[in-house]
């Protein structure tokens, strides 16, 4: 008799982006100044960002995070990361030409643009820590 696995229960989206960063001083300017993200809670360990509706984009100060945080809830395990990661962010179609123009008086390089067959366009460029940030219009995807 085989039994069937019941299927999994729904998921609401992602909650949180995690990136580890080698100078959280010098990845905060560029969030806050180039990509206009204001903290929600920080401190010298991490930087918590509002990046859309239910969405969060989190700083970790490289290598800061390798012990428990036992916080009166409970306690966040320990984590780390290393090396360039890819993330994107969701922007308007209409948003798409003033954020080109608006990296380039940041002195931000594209590294690429791709036209997606759905219709999105999406904007590539590196952050101080050399993570992959992906600026994307809706059509990258079926559910996007």
């Amino acid at each position: 008799m085989v039994s069937e696995t019941p299927a999994a229960p729904p998921l609401s989206g992602v909650l949180e982006t995690g990136l580890y960063v080698d100078d959280l001083a010098r990845a905060r300017d560029f969030y806050e100044r180039v990509l206009g993200l204001a903290p929600l809670i920080a401190d010298e360990r991490f930087c918590a960002y509002n990046a859309g509706p239910g969405s969060v984009l989190l700083l970790f100060l490289r290598g800061a995070t390798l012990e428990p945080v036992a916080m009166a809830g409970g306690t966040i395990p320990p984590h780390d990361g290393h090396g360039p990661l890819h993330y994107a962010l969701a922007i308007p179609a209409n948003a798409l030409a003033r954020w080109e123009q608006h990296l380039a008086a940041h002195g931000v390089k594209l590294e690429s643009r791709v036209d997606w067959a759905g219709g999105g366009v999406s904007l590539y460029f590196r952050d101080p820590d050399a993570h992959l940030v992906e600026l994307a219009t809706p059509g990258l995807w079926p559910n996007y």
